[in-house]
């Protein structure tokens, strides 16, 4: 079994700005989460890529990535993910090719297929490009194939990018994914922060189909997971009540910037929202040090996962700071 105190925990930023915060305040703020989570000990600092999403400014996620690799020194920096689709891949690997060469050993890149975002803004981004219906497989194919040394009759280089051994991670909340990144002989990730309906199955195929590759011999999962704590469990209880809204704001089709917390969440939902959220937060774990220490561990023991990808959306800064402080200790605790 696995414990605790043997899995490495990562941080994912979706670089925030609640109501009242401008997005400079969110990128000042990602600058400081990110020296705090290397200070405390995190492995990976990754950032996703979203587009048109109120509230969430990490849109140009290479350019993010730079800034903190920049500013830190150990801690790997990374994609959770790139949307491949979104992209023509020699571009991606000419900009991931660059942040390998600027931070040699540093760089993650994680790749999803979802348009992170919706349809109207997916056509704007995608244009003549995701008409084609090309397959993600196919995406990726050619993505590695820009990395892969150059042969002396290829016509189209990455460069930078050709001959760099850039850690590539398959993203997903389906059964797809699972089998894509287990055809593959690629580490998974499973987005159970926000869609954990079928994380379990998923795991379990990705274990059961995995053909040990030259970049990988055995499989390798980490699991996406939203934690809230603070100094007491009441306290945690009423600061996730901030992404509790937002989920709602989502259901309702007006996603907004995070709001602040608040005491009675019952004039803000619905009975069925309400069971919504609770459905689609069903990985979330809100607490003081004890209560996220014993249930980071009770969801190992249920996932067998080798990795967290730890998300806190906590309306004010230092709160969220905090939040990780807390998670950080808890884990050595486990010791």
């Amino acid at each position: 079994m696995k414990s605790l105190s043997d899995t490495s925990i990562s941080v994912l930023d979706l670089v925030p700005y609640p109501q009242g915060k401008t997005i400079s305040d969110a990128f000042r703020n990602t600058l400081e989460l990110s020296q705090k989570a290397e200070a405390l000990g995190y492995k990976r600092y990754w950032m996703a890529e979203h587009h048109n999403l109120e509230g969430i400014a990490s849109a140009a996620t290479s350019i993010l990535i730079g800034y903190v690799a920049a500013h830190t020194k150990t801690i790997r920096v990374g994609s959770g993910g790139i949307m491949l689709p979104n992209h023509a891949p020699l571009v991606i690997a000419e900009q991931f090719g660059t942040l390998e060469t600027l931070y040699p050993g540093r760089i993650d890149l994680g790749l999803g297929r979802a348009p992170g975002s919706d349809a109207s803004t997916m056509r704007a981004l995608r244009r003549d490009h995701g008409a084609r219906g090309v397959d993600f497989g196919e995406l990726i194919e050619e993505l590695v194939g820009y990395f892969a040394p150059a042969r002396p009759d290829q016509k189209v280089k990455a460069i930078p990018g050709n001959g760099l051994e850039i850690p590539i991670w398959i993203l997903g909340s389906s059964l797809f994914s699972a089998q894509l990144a287990a055809r593959l002989g690629r580490p998974y990730a499973f987005a159970g922060h926000f869609a954990p309906g079928a994380m379990e199955e998923a795991f379990e195929l990705y274990r059961h189909q995995f053909l040990p590759s030259h970049y990988l011999n055995k499989p390798y999962t980490m699991a996406g997971i939203s934690i809230v704590a603070a100094d007491t469990n009441e306290h945690a209880e009423y600061l996730s009540t901030s992404l509790k809204q937002r989920f709602v704001s989502l259901i309702r089709g007006n996603l907004r910037q995070t709001p602040p917390p608040v005491k009675d969440m019952r004039p803000f939902w619905t009975v069925q929202e309400e069971a919504t959220v609770q459905s689609m937060s069903r990985t979330m774990i809100v607490g003081d040090k004890e209560t996220v220490r014993r249930k980071m561990q009770d969801f190992i023991d249920s996932t067998q996962v080798d990795e967290l990808m730890i998300t806190s959306d906590v309306y004010e800064h230092s709160e969220r700071l905090h939040s990780f402080e807390i998670i950080a200790d808890a884990k050595k605790s486990a010791l």
